[in-house]
This record gives structure tokens, C-alpha cells and sequence, in this order.
């Protein structure tokens, strides 16, 4: 499709009167040609990759922001997966990229990078086994990396070996930063069907299917949506609300097929995706569950918040999809806890429980996001709920992911901190249950029925 003027101008003032942002511009990189005789040698190699491609992100992505007025929240950086230049490493190695990339960030100025990543969802190699063992110092020791693993698809089944190495990672993770609430943890993300075109953080990698380079684009209203909501009838029809929320989505999502284009055309890199992601903040109006509040809850968590944000989900999807071809990512609306000030309040007032919020998770575009736990949570109990979450999106041929955050020192109804995008987020109580004999079995979860579609 193609800009008339008198749709960019539409643009312009649908930001201004809604303040709809750019939620991330995000820079995909390919690592496949990095190579060196020696691991400090591959690190120099990797940060000069990344600082060449990426020099010019923020001076293009802040001058197409001003000219046409469209706020950008966050620019951000993804590459390959870590894990592929790892094989035939020595075990330092991985330490030794990961503060080479998180150097590059930093003099960048990208908010994070992404790809401190690896693909166990059948195995694992050696180099993946540096990469799993290096992530409590790597994660405790950089500020703006990122990591990322895919244990599960719905064609190779679940490894839960690699599950339970996971799980022992977040405990130590949560050790090594204490005494920031366990903020490391909320840099790692556990997959099943992981995308390759992911812009959004903690769970971007530039795939190995991409070519050299890319440009993509995270769009995301939340308050613009809650705005529409507002305007509505009291008692107009689910399906009308269903159709007010896809005319919405098609407007935001051009918007960011405008600032696809030209971020594209500046930097000479090929178009990616769009993500047309609802991705709420803790800025008071920007929040997802406002707008579930708004379609018929009183409060997020209870009866009806599935169907609810199933809708929500769906409308979004539609919308999105009529506007660009582009369309990408995980796409749809996120409900990570600590970023959403109506899950934060659902979650301290009970009427959101962990167990609520993992069946909402079969109807949104993500997993169990930004959810803090109990510090003296067992390691096997960790290990289940990352199982769990993985196995809807086995079975169900959908994308979940787990970002949890074990808070030592804390327990159910405290709070943890993390400041900024990240936001605070009420401990959640767990099932005090073991699973332990489970955990120990290990091995790996068969391929489902529906994963054989030959």
C-alpha cells in the first residue's frame, strides 16, 4: 500500500490526541560471518559487527520521530542466537561476547539487545552447555543483554532436561541479583515455539533464516484502545466492541507500516515485521487490563477475563493484518504483570492468581511475563512452571514463553521493584506442592499428535 497525505496527517493527530507511541524500533543482525581464531578475538569481531550495522539506528529512528511526530518508546538492537558462535568454544567464551555486546549497547545507546540465545528444544550441544552455565555471571554482570532459550515446539516436543538446567539458572540468577529484586531474571525468557522476528524484549533474536540485516517495528495503544473503549455505549454487543477494536488496530498499524518504510528506506537495511502488539507500561492509562476492565470486568482475574481477552487478542490480529503485509512477531496484547498497572492491583487484591493466569495465557500472545515469586521457591517448582506454560504451547501450536522471577527474601503479598519499563510487581504465590519426583525423572516430552501434519 501507499501513503496518501492525507492519511500521514490523520497519523500525526491520532498520536497527538492518543498518545499512541512506536513502542520499540529493533535492528536485526546477523553474527553468522563473525569468526576468530581465538574467543577475545570472536568478542572484538562481534562488538565491531554490531557497531558498524548499528551506528546509525538512533540518529535515523530519532529524525523520522520528528518529522513526523510519532513518539519512539525504546530502539534496540537483535542478533543471532550467542549459541552458534559457541560451538567448538572454549567455556569463558560466552562471558567474554556477552560483555563485548553489552559494550556495543551501551555505546550504541539501544535501550537492550537481544540474542544471548539458544535452540534446546531437541538437544543440547557443548557450546550451548558454556552458554546455559555462563548465565548467572553474564546476567548478573551486563546491564542491557538479554537471553533467550526455546525448550519446546510443537514438531520436536519438550526437552525437559534443558527445563531443569533453566530452572537451576533462574535460582542462581535471582542469587546473583538479590539485592535488586532479582532484576537479572527479568532479562531471561523460556519459549516454546519461539518466533525468529521477535522485536519485543527479553525475547528477541534475529533468526537464522533472516538474511544480513533488518529493520523492525513494535507498534503498541493500550490507552488508545482504552480511549475508543471509553466512547462506547455501556451495553453495545461484544462483537461490535470486537469491531471497534480492529478499526483501531488498522489505523496504529499503519502508522507503523509509515515508520517501517522510512526506517527501512534511511537505512539502506530491508524491511522486517511489524508487531502490532498491545505492550502495556506502568504509565497510569497505558495498561491492557484497563481495557478488558472496560469490555465488562470489575476486576482482571475473574470470570470472563479469558473470553475477554480472547476478543481483545483477536481484534487486534485483524486489525493489524489488513493493514501491512508485514505483519510479525508475536502480535496481539501482552499481560506481563509488573509492567500493568491493572494487573498489578488484580494481583495484590487476590482477584488474579498464578493459576488465572496461566489459562490466559492459551488466548494472548505471550506466556507467564514479568510474574514474581517467592524466593525460597523449590528449583523443581520452577522447573514445573516453566513445563507447564511450554506444554500449552506445544500442544496448542502457539508461541508461550516464561519470565519468572523468584525475589529471595521475599514472599506472597511483598513486593518487588525493578523501576522503569519494567515496573514492580506483587510477590504471586505458588503451589506449595512438590513436583519433585517429576523433576527428577528429566528426559523429554514426545512430539504431540498435532505436531505430525505431513
Amino acid at each position: 500500500m501507499t501513503f496518501q497525505l492525507s492519511e500521514i496527517l490523520e497519523s500525526i493527530s491520532f498520536v497527538s490526541l492518543d498518545h499512541f507511541d512506536i513502542r520499540t524500533v529493533t535492528l536485526g543482525l546477523s553474527l553468522r560471518d563473525c569468526s576468530a581464531t581465538t574467543p577475545r578475538g570472536l568478542a572484538n569481531c562481534v562488538y565491531d559487527r554490531i557497531m558498524t550495522a548499528g551506528s546509525r539506528l538512533i540518529p535515523t529512528v530519532e529524525e523520522i520521530s520528528a518529522r513526523y511526530n510519532v513518539p519512539v518508546a525504546n530502539k534496540r538492537v537483535a542478533i543471532t542466537p550467542v549459541s552458534f558462535l559457541c560451538d567448538g568454544s572454549q567455556e569463558h567464551t560466552p562471558l567474554l561476547l556477552a560483555k563485548a555486546i553489552d559494550r556495543a549497547a551501551h555505546e550504541l545507546g539501544v535501550d537492550f539487545i537481544g540474542g544471548f540465545s539458544g535452540l534446546l528444544q531437541r538437544d543440547i550441544t557443548r557450546g550451548e552447555m558454556h552458554l546455559l552455565n555462563s548465565l548467572p555471571e553474564v546476567l548478573s554482570q551486563t546491564k542491557r543483554l538479554c537471553s533467550s532459550f526455546n525448550v519446546a515446539t510443537s514438531r520436536e516436543g519438550l526437552n525437559f532436561d534443558a527445563i531443569k538446567i533453566l530452572a537451576q539458572q533462574i535460582h542462581e540468577i535471582a542469587l546473583k541479583t538479590a539485592d535488586e529484586d532479582a532484576i537479572g531474571c527479568a532479562k531471561l525468557v523460556v519459549f516454546a515455539n519461539a518466533v525468529e522476528d521477535n522485536p519485543f524484549m527479553a525475547g528477541a533474536f534475529h533468526g537464522i533464516s533472516q538474511g544480513d540485516e533488518c529493520i523492525s517495528v513494535g507498534i503498541s495503544g493500550p490507552g488508545v484502545v482504552r480511549q475508543v473503549m471509553e466512547s462506547l455505549p455501556a451495553d453495545l454487543p461484544l462483537h461490535k466492541i470486537a469491531e471497534e477494536i480492529k478499526k483501531t488496530s488498522f489505523k496504529m498499524t499503519r502508522v507503523g507500516e509509515l515508520f517501517l518504510q522510512e526506517c527501512s528506506k534511511a537505512m539502506g537495511y530491508p524491511p522486517g515485521i511489524i508487531d502490532i502488539s498491545l505492550a502495556p507500561t506502568p504509565v497510569p492509562g497505558d495498561s491492557v487490563g484497563d481495557v478488558l476492565k472496560l469490555i465488562g470486568l470489575e476486576q482482571v482475574g475473574t470470570h470472563g477475563t479469558t473470553a475477554a481477552l480472547a476478543l481483545l487478542n483477536d481484534a487486534i490480529k485483524k486489525g493489524g493484518m489488513m493493514a501491512t503485509s508485514h505483519v510479525g512477531g508475536m502480535s496481539g496484547a501482552f499481560i506481563p504483570v509488573s509492567e500493568d498497572a491493572a494487573m498489578i492491583e488484580s494481583a495484590k487484591n487476590g482477584s488474579l492468581t498464578f493459576d488465572k493466569l496461566e489459562s490466559l495465557t492459551c488466548v494472548c500472545s505471550v506466556g507467564l511475563d514479568m510474574v514474581a515469586i517467592p524466593g525460597d521457591t523449590p528449583v523443581s517448582t520452577i522447573a514445573g512452571i516453566l513445563a507447564d506454560e511450554c506444554a500449552l504451547g506445544m500442544v496448542n501450536h502457539k508461541t508461550t514463553g516464561v519470565r519468572i522471577i523468584p525475589v529471595p527474601g521475599k514472599v506472597a503479598g511483598d513486593m518487588a521493584y525493578f523501576g522503569g519499563l519494567l515496573g514492580e510487581a506483587p510477590i504471586m504465590e505458588v503451589h506449595r506442592e512438590s513436583c519433585e519426583q517429576l523433576f527428577r525423572r528429566g528426559g523429554f516430552i514426545p512430539t504431540p499428535i498435532q505436531g505430525f501434519r505431513n
